[in-house]
């Protein structure tokens, strides 16, 4: 494994690869490359690794492991869990709840269905990003098929009263899902006391690799599958697994549970002290999300009069690696849909920056970042028409 990035704190995009991960994958990448859909010696090897990771997953969020399905990640996840409730669902109802601060894997899944003639209710948030369950309660309708809203927010860290909403949904007999990539192996996550139908999972935000996720399905809950094919997956998902990234993420997954007291007090510790040096050191700064009931790890602020592209290409030239939002709309001009959601005025969203930590993170890197930062604002306010414009109305 080469050496880590200087400064990396982009966590919430993706992480880097545990080494036990790695030691755990390579054998299923070398000599034991069998499909474990096949009968003999080589392949029951793989299909046993492959059950050893479904007993690991479900262990990490209190499932059983028959309730766990492997898919290629976050995305599809995400989709099969809407599309394959509402074509399920079809004849009973039209109508699904979400957020206005959903990944796009979500978001974007939900406007498919709108155009396929569902429903969509797109409930909004805070300032600080929490939906109300009261307000989820009143938007609840006799059609009401499907609740989708994610545990904790890509973005700016905001964790949600899932359980709280699921008792709601339990309640009335309609199916909750929960986007849970961001938070799983970084807070607890118990779909038993979350009350969830289903729950999405993806490997490489918790140290795992990419390409691989799973979609937790409460016993009862019967999806269409989105992948027509084969029987893989108790005939749920076809597809030949992906056996060696199955594997990595049952290890990875285990190793974040096992280590998330600790990492999680710790990353807290981080995540306050970098946010107390950013509002100390650096004017027209404002936090985005809550200071509470946020993730360990992650920080999010808008910088006043500059834009957040211009500091993290000067922060790139520094070794520092940073986002301006979701690595899934990078390259976008628009302000993030979720600081829009916040009520944040379209030129702050602009100068918005998300710094997430995570195992590989030091106190020593967050020092670093404090020391580079006051003086590169300082630098583009200087440069900046807007903060003159400012300046001269005073």
């Amino acid at each position: 494994m080469g050496e880590n990035p200087i400064l990396y704190f982009d966590n919430a995009a993706t992480t880097r690869l545990h080494p036990s991960v790695l030691q755990a994958m390579m054998p299923y990448l070398e000599d034991c490359f069998g499909n474990p859909s096949g009968v003999y010696g080589y392949a029951r090897t793989a299909k046993k690794a492959v059950e050893a990771a479904r007993r690991q997953v479900a262990a990490a969020i209190n499932a059983s492991p028959e309730e766990i399905v492997f898919t290629s990640g976050g995305t599809e996840s995400d989709n099969w869990a809407l599309k394959g409730v509402a074509e399920r669902m079809r004849d009973r109802g039209r109508h699904i709840i979400t957020t206005a601060i959903e990944h796009h894997a979500v978001k974007h899944t939900c406007e498919y269905l709108e155009k396929q003639g569902f429903e969509v209710t797109y409930l909004p948030v805070d300032s600080e990003g929490f939906v109300s369950p009261a307000t989820l309660e009143k938007a609840i309708r006799p059609d009401t098929i499907l609740v989708s809203i994610m545990l904790a927010n890509n973005e700016v860290g905001t964790i949600q009263p899932i359980a709280e909403i699921g008792a709601i949904t339990r309640s009335r007999g309609i199916y909750l899902h929960t986007d849970a990539v961001q938070a799983a192996g970084h807070i607890p996550v118990d779909v038993e006391a979350l009350q969830v139908d289903l729950l999405t999972l993806s490997a490489h935000k918790f140290y795992g690799p990419k390409g691989i996720g799973a979609l937790y399905i409460r016993k009862g809950v019967r999806l269409n599958p989105v992948l027509h094919g084969g029987a893989q997956e108790s005939s749920k998902r076809a597809g030949t697994e992906y056996v060696a990234g199955i594997v990595g993420m049952g290890e990875a997954i285990t190793l974040a549970v096992a280590e998330m007291p600790e990492e999680s007090k710790r990353l807290t510790l981080l995540r306050d002290k970098l946010i107390k040096g950013i509002e100390d050191t650096i004017p027209f700064t404002y936090l985005n999300g809550p200071r509470e009931n946020r993730l360990p790890g992650n920080v999010n602020f808008s910088f006043d009069f500059v834009e957040g592209e211009s500091i993290l290409l000067y922060l790139d030239t520094k070794g520092c690696y940073a986002s301006t939002g979701s690595a899934c709309s990078s390259g976008s001009l628009d302000p993030s849909h979720v600081l829009m959601a916040l009520g944040i005025p379209h030129g702050l969203a602009n100068g918005t920056l998300r710094f997430s930590m995570g195992r590989y993170t030091t106190e020593s890197d967050v020092d670093a970042l404090l020391a580079l930062l006051p003086p590169m604002i300082t630098r583009l306010l200087e440069l900046s028409p807007l903060y003159e414009d400012y300046k001269a109305s005073l």
